[in-house]
């Protein structure tokens, strides 16, 4: 009975058929689904994934009035979004549908990766965009150009490529490996052409990661076991603590990591050269800033030519 009540009051906010005439943008491309039209200017908008579309949306000053807090892995973003009435909608992957419904949103956006199986239900309640993934960059110029902002993200963005250039001219040609830490296991992000956020950071400015942790094609990650780490050879290690959504477990984890002798084994940690980097930025990537928090710990990490 609820459920079906549910539907009765999405569908009060049913949007038109991408077959009707646009009065806003018709979005077509990367996409799941058909064409959506969306808002010429929409101003409640629900965020179903709260990392890099949250994140690039509150950089470009759009409202946002609903997302899965949880997930805001920067800690002084989600004091602000809460601060400013951003409504909880639970867990990123299975975030409340009566929420939203509530929240009466113009727009709706998330991953198709990861919401593909609510778009059904999303679709009723508004305009609903499930993007593909691709290239960080080329998602904050979507976004932008989804919400009118494509100017200051071009703003930015010239200023992230312009640092970014200049460190590729300096930063040293010694091998970097990249590892996150995590209660399952680790995860090697692949040097690839469709290379998560902040490592595709890294390859733009340059940094050399190992044979092991490069691919040509699509592949985006590696997940060694303790015996397979030692493929992670570079002169430098940058490594990550992901125990979950709540860092609080971070440290424990990190503790026993490094205690293991196959750790304490690899080149990098031998030499002294291993460093740990910020979870909210290299698991939570959200943007500009983000992109520019990767170049610090290059230049901070990473040997530069004078």
């Amino acid at each position: 009975m609820v459920f079906g009540l549910f539907f009765l009051i999405a569908g009060a906010f049913c949007s038109a058929s991408a077959d009707a005439a646009c009065d806003g943008r018709l979005i077509s491309r990367e996409i799941l689904g058909p064409p959506v039209c969306v808002p010429e200017a929409p101003k409640r908008i629900v965020v179903l994934d709260p990392l890099l579309t949250f994140g690039i949306l509150y950089e470009l000053g759009v409202p946002v009035v609903g997302t899965p807090l949880v997930g805001i892995q920067e800690t002084d973003m989600r004091a602000e979004a809460e601060q400013a009435g951003v409504a909880d909608l639970g867990h990123p992957f299975q975030p409340s549908l009566e929420r939203i419904v509530a929240l009466r949103p113009d727009l709706i956006i998330g991953a198709s990766y990861i919401h593909a199986k609510i778009h059904q239900q999303v679709a009723r309640i508004a305009p609903t965009l499930l993007i593909d993934h691709m290239d960080w960059k080329n998602y904050y110029r979507l976004l932008a150009e989804i919400t009118g902002k494509s100017i200051k993200a071009e703003q930015a963005i010239e200023i992230y490529e312009h640092r970014a250039a200049a460190i590729r001219k300096r930063v040293s040609k010694r091998e970097v490996s990249v590892v996150r830490v995590a209660p399952m296991g680790f995860r090697v992000y692949l040097d690839s052409p469709a290379a998560y956020a902040p490592y595709a950071v890294l390859r733009e400015a340059g940094v050399t990661r190992t044979p092991y942790e490069t691919a040509a094609g699509d592949a985006i990650v590696k997940r060694p076991d303790w015996e397979e780490l030692g493929a992670l050879d570079g002169d430098i290690l940058l490594y990550v603590v992901f125990a979950g959504l709540d860092p609080a477990k971070d440290d424990a984890l990190e503790t026993i990591t490094l205690a293991n002798p196959l750790w304490q084994a690899l080149t990098a940690v031998k030499a002294g050269k291993a460093y740990r980097v910020d979870r909210a930025t290299w698991m939570g990537f959200h943007g500009i800033a983000s992109a520019h928090r990767v170049l610090d710990a290059i230049e901070s990490f990473i040997p530069m030519a004078r």
